[in-house]
C-alpha cells in the first residue's frame, strides 16, 4: 500500500526548514554558499593529499569529504543562529521570540505589560522561577518590571522572581545572549514545581497584551527554527 501524502510531508518537513534556513542566512550573509563551499573542499584536498602520502588517497579522501561536510554545516548553523538574532534584535518581541525558541521546561508569555512606548515585559517560567524579561530603555522599564513582580508575587509568593532587561544600556544584555542569561540561572525549581507555577500564573493572564505590531521577524517560523538550531 502507497504511502499516503500526509506521512511524505512529515517525513521531508527537515528539507523546507533548512532551505527557508539557508535562504534567510544568505540574506543577511550573501557569501555563505562559497565559504561553505571553500570549507568543504579544503578539507576534502587535506584528505586527497593525506591519503597520497599514505598511499591511500580514496578511503582517507572519504574522511576529508565527511570532515569538510560536518564543518560546513556547523559553519551554517553558527551564520544562522547569528542571522536569526540580527532580524529579531531592535524589534518588538525579540527577547520574546529568542525565549520561546528555548528547548527544555522552558515556558514564555510575550508581553504580559506593553505600554504605548513598545515598551514590555515577557514572562518567562523553568527552573530558575520566574524570570521577567523587559525590553526598553532602563529608565522606563524599571517601574515595569517592579509592578509586574509585585503582581505576580501575589500568585506565587514562595518562588523565585528574577529580571533580565534587554537592551543595549548599561546593566542590560543584548537579545543574543539572552538564552546563554537564561540557562546560567541557578536551578531552583524541580520540574513538576515549575508546572506547577505555570498553573498558577495561567490565572494571571487570561489575555496576553498584543504585541505592536512590526517586523518580528520576516519569517517568524523560519527564525524560530534558526535559534533552536544549535
Amino acid at each position: 500500500m502507497a504511502d499516503s501524502p500526509a506521512p511524505k510531508k512529515k517525513r521531508f518537513a527537515w528539507v523546507g526548514q533548512v532551505r527557508d534556513n539557508y535562504r534567510m542566512t544568505a540574506e543577511v550573509y550573501p557569501r555563505l554558499g562559497l565559504i561553505m563551499l571553500g570549507i568543504f573542499a579544503a578539507l576534502l584536498i587535506v584528505g586527497v593529499l593525506v591519503g597520497l602520502v599514505f598511499g591511500n588517497p580514496v578511503t582517507v579522501g572519504l574522511i576529508g569529504a565527511s570532515l569538510g561536510l560536518l564543518a560546513a554545516m556547523w559553519f551554517f548553523s553558527r551564520r544562522a543562529m547569528s542571522a536569526a538574532y540580527s532580524q529579531v534584535e531592535g524589534q518588538p518581541g525579540g527577547a520574546a521570540a529568542v525565549a520561546q525558541a528555548m528547548r527544555g521546561n522552558w515556558s514564555t508569555t510575550p508581553a504580559v505589560a506593553v505600554t504605548k512606548n513598545q515598551d514590555m515585559i515577557h514572562r518567562v517560567v523553568g527552573r530558575p522561577g520566574v524570570v521577567l524579561v523587559s525590553e526598553g530603555p532602563a529608565a522606563r522599564v524599571r517601574h515595569m518590571l517592579s509592578s509586574e513582580k509585585k503582581r505576580t508575587q501575589r500568585f506565587i509568593p514562595d518562588t523565585p522572581i528574577l529580571e533580565i532587561q534587554v537592551g543595549d544600556e548599561d546593566g542590560q544584555i543584548p537579545v543574543a545572549k539572552l538564552q546563554k542569561a537564561l540557562n546560567k540561572m541557578p536551578k531552583a525549581l524541580t520540574p513538576p514545581e515549575v508546572n506547577e507555577v505555570r498553573r498558577r500564573l495561567d490565572a494571571l493572564t487570561q489575555t496576553p497584551a498584543p504585541i505592536p505590531k512590526g517586523p518580528v521577524p520576516k519569517s517568524p517560523k523560519a527564525a524560530k527554527s534558526q535559534l533552536r538550531g544549535r
